[in-house]
């Protein structure tokens, strides 16, 4: 795993797991961190904080649906997520077009 983060703290507490990464904040450092984590073929996993689908959303979505691996995953910061709590059943909903 490789984390890729928005701020200090929460590369911190993935450092004290064993998840090495960088922290970056503009579009250009971000798109060069995850190309150059996506060519280490000793990465199978990058975890992005959520703030970078927030705010570069064409950006991350291009690599998700160019590449298959490694996977990309978006990951709450030390701020909490900010998705609603009920964002596992409208992702289902939007994808079979029913509601549950």
């Amino acid at each position: 795993m490789y984390l890729i983060s928005d701020n200090v703290d929460t590369l911190t507490g993935m450092r004290l797991t064993g998840v090495d990464g960088v922290v970056v904040h503009e579009r250009g450092e971000l798109k060069e961190a995850i190309e150059k984590a996506m060519d280490d073929e000793s990465i199978g996993i990058i975890l992005l904080t959520e703030k970078f689908g927030r705010e570069f959303p064409d950006l991350i979505n291009e690599i998700k649906l160019r590449r298959t691996m490694p996977l990309l995953i978006e990951i709450p910061d030390r701020h909490g997520t900010g998705r609603k709590k009920d964002f596992i059943t409208a992702y289902v909903n939007e994808a079979i077009g029913l509601k549950l």
